[in-house]
């Protein structure tokens, strides 16, 4: 017996040994692991078919068979000749808005050259000769094209080409019309801030004036340019001053602009506007400086007047990011409302004056998404957390909240794209086990159609390189009853008789958890498992979709809480028979390198190695929307500011520290870790540092990236 199993042993040693093994060069300068996709679906308007973008070409496929019929555009034969990055239709489906020469400004801001496609005639037209355009759109009528230049929004009369200017006052850093200032496009999610009526006879548009907004000023190093060059742009942090955004229609035909009512209060903030399906009703959402009042307001086109038809007020805030659906359905006498009123995310139905009809979704779940609603049917589809917070599943149900049913069931992570007459989806799948799966549904029957990608290649890559699974747990939380999610992977000739250290992974910020069912191959994390160490995820309290109460508890002291969760789970991984407890090392970035200097420094001694990627350090360095909020006002709440800041306690660091940062980071300052070093420095502690010339928040660039994770893997292998 003694016999056999040492020759399994042998033969496992000598399997593990024929694998392939991973390099830093597998995720940075190649794309050993990259996972396929089906990118730039559009629905056709016939309901028979869907177009997607396969390589530079534009093709149309049958819904039915799912085969690729006719080509619809080849960027590559065009004069001029296009590489297609984007891509919209027509609503007649006769002309196709192409976008290239993408140009990247701040995380979802950019500018682009824009050109017209005509489908019939095979010709294509620039869309402006007078310099690079951002967020182009076409009208809902096809007949034109509106666009942000400069900061003023124009737009171009297809049939004439002519180019009309709609704004004349949009100046750097002082006026924006039709787009977002910073803050808005980090924190609210979006750059583009203008939206043609449903009759495309109107265009409504943010103007924002930040000429009062603090500036922040970031040295551009320019690649050793004799003198470095500053970049000045309006950043509010904390407890300082927002830019007064008002709403403006303006009608086509008149040329006039008028002033929506937007309230006297000027410390607001729009975040949300859309047009109802009146084309003489704007709907605009209005939300207090500390995020705790929600107003919908109903304009009038025409004057300008408003009325408020719906006020939410929460005792800590509403995040209009999660809280984003509302949808009013075409009957022009009901909307659709996302709402945590009950502690969950759920959807209630209201008439078109904001009374009550009844509440859509209930339990102890949360819908993620709303995806539509099928008013023949009078069916909503959803996408939800109902049957494990880690999941996501699709859900149709009634607007009376009847007939529910679960569309899909496999668990993991079903993420949908429902065609606009609600006939067919296409469910992007995955879970821990398996890569992403897109597959073509009938929603009638929910028949399955055609399976059209399976990413059937990376799985045998990674068997090759023996990628090893991650295991689910929990771990008790620091308050002893809560348990947390958690993911371990070991390497593939793991002996339970034998101590590791361990790597801990983390985020933990707000709502945003790093535990979940879905394929990733994790391929820094395998490296080190390669390595000989378990590499393991850890979620703290505030970070999962898991209802109101668990998600808000980090209300006004950011990393309280989740210090003690990432203790306690160091601890708990310390208690394992396996794990050697003094060989624990924990890696984040932006709020996970929040979280991992204040894991070294205030909670020192549990952990012997951090890394920290560009951290914010004190949260009075960081932009106002989020922190306050989380955190409300500084002066209104300055020990939890400060109580949790790794600054203050830089006197306590323990173990090896390495801190990484961008100079060029717009969004976490690099100045958070220049006050972080400056402390450490004056407490006499030594520590090792990193700085990267003129990146912004995350390393950018092939190279730089193989610098980083040689960098922190050399790190990682000398000191844990």
């Amino acid at each position: 017996m003694k016999q056999l199993i040492t020759a399994l042993l042998i033969l496992q040693s000598l399997a593990i040994s024929a694998q392939k093994q991973i390099t830093v060069d597998d995720f940075t300068l190649r794309n050993t692991f990259a996972t396929r996709s089906v990118y730039g679906i559009n629905w056709m308007k016939d309901g028979k078919y869907y177009s997607s973008q396969d390589g530079n070409k534009i093709v149309r496929i049958n819904i039915t068979t799912g085969q690729a019929e006719e080509m619809l555009c080849d960027g590559d034969a065009l004069t001029p000749k296009i590489s297609i990055q984007d891509y919209e239709f027509s609503s007649d489906e006769k002309k196709l808005l192409l976008m290239t020469e993408r140009e990247g400004i701040y995380r979802r801001s950019f500018k682009a050259e824009y050109y017209i496609y005509d489908l019939a005639t095979k010709t294509v037209q620039k869309l402006s000769p007078n310099g690079k355009q951002s967020y182009a759109a076409l009208s809902p009528d096809a007949a034109n094209v509106a666009f942000v230049r400069g900061n003023n929004l124009f737009y171009v009369n297809l049939s004439s080409m002519k180019e009309v200017q709609v704004t004349d006052d949009g100046k750097f850093n002082h006026i924006i019309n039709g787009s977002t200032d910073w803050v808005y496009e980090e924190e609210f999610s979006f750059a583009k801030a203008f939206y043609w009526s449903p009759d495309g006879k109107k265009l409504a548009y943010h103007r924002f004036d930040e000429s009062n907004v603090r500036q922040y000023t970031m040295q551009k190093w320019n690649k050793g340019a004799l003198y470095p060059e500053d970049y000045v742009f309006k950043y509010p942090k904390a407890g300082e001053a927002n830019s007064v955004v008002e709403i403006w229609i303006y009608d086509l035909a008149s040329g006039k602009k008028i002033k929506a009512d937007i309230g006297s209060e000027t410390d607001i903030y729009i975040p949300r506007v859309k047009w109802t399906t009146n084309p003489n009703t704007l709907s605009i959402r209005r939300l207090s400086r500390l995020q705790n009042v929600l107003d919908i307001l109903h304009a009038d086109a025409s004057t300008g007047t408003s009325k408020v038809v719906l006020t939410e007020k929460n005792d800590k805030y509403i995040d209009i990011d999660y809280c984003d659906d509302l949808t009013y359905l075409n009957d022009g006498k009901h909307f659709v409302h996302s709402s945590e009123q009950s502690g969950y995310k759920h959807l209630y139905l209201y008439t078109i004056d904001g009374k009550p009809v009844n509440q859509i979704t209930r339990g102890d779940w949360e819908v993620t998404e709303f995806l539509g609603a099928d008013e023949k049917s009078k069916t909503l589809y959803y996408i939800s957390t109902e049957g494990g917070h880690l999941g996501r599943q699709l859900f149709a149900i009634s607007y009376d909240g009847k007939k529910k049913t679960a569309l899909t069931s496999v668990p993991g992570t079903h993420t949908i794209n429902l065609s606009t007459d609600y006939q067919y989806y296409l469910d992007y799948f995955t879970s821990a086990s398996q890569p992403l799966q897109v597959t073509l549904f009938q929603v009638k029957g929910n028949k399955q159609v055609k399976v059209i990608e399976t990413n059937e290649a990376l799985s045998k890559r990674a068997e090759e390189y023996g990628l090893v699974g991650r295991e689910f747990f929990t771990y008790p939380s620091a308050d002893g009853i809560t348990q947390l999610d958690a993911t371990i992977m070991k390497p593939r000739d793991f002996d339970p008789s034998k101590k590791y250290p361990v790597m801990v992974f983390q985020y933990s910020g707000p709502r945003a958890p790093s535990v979940r069912q879905a394929y990733g191959p994790d391929t820094w994390g395998q490296l080190l498992v390669q390595k000989g160490y378990l590499v393991v995820t850890l979620d703290t309290r505030g970070s999962g979709y898991r209802g109101e109460k668990f998600v808000k508890q980090t209300y006004k002291e950011m990393g309280k809480l989740e210090l003690e969760d990432l203790l306690a789970g160091g601890k708990y991984l310390a208690s394992l028979p396996y794990v050697d407890g003094s060989r624990l090392g924990i890696y984040g970035w932006s709020y996970g390198g929040f979280m991992a200097s204040l894991v070294m420094t205030k909670g020192a001694g549990v952990y012997k190695l951090g890394i920290a990627g560009a951290p914010v350090t004190n949260w009075r360095y960081y932009d106002n929307i989020y922190t306050e909020r989380y955190m409300q006002l500084p002066k209104d709440n300055a020990s939890g500011y400060d109580d949790n800041s790794p600054i203050k306690y830089a006197d306590r660091l323990q173990g090896h520290f390495l801190l990484i940062h961008g100079t060029g980071d717009d969004n976490v300052h690099f100045q958070n870790s220049v006050a972080l070093q400056d402390a450490l420095i004056n407490a006499g502690k030594q520590f090792r540092s990193f700085y990267y010339p003129d990146d912004p928040h995350g390393v950018r660039g092939a190279k730089r990236r193989h610098h980083l994770y040689t960098m922190m893997t050399d790190f990682i292998l000398e000191k844990l």
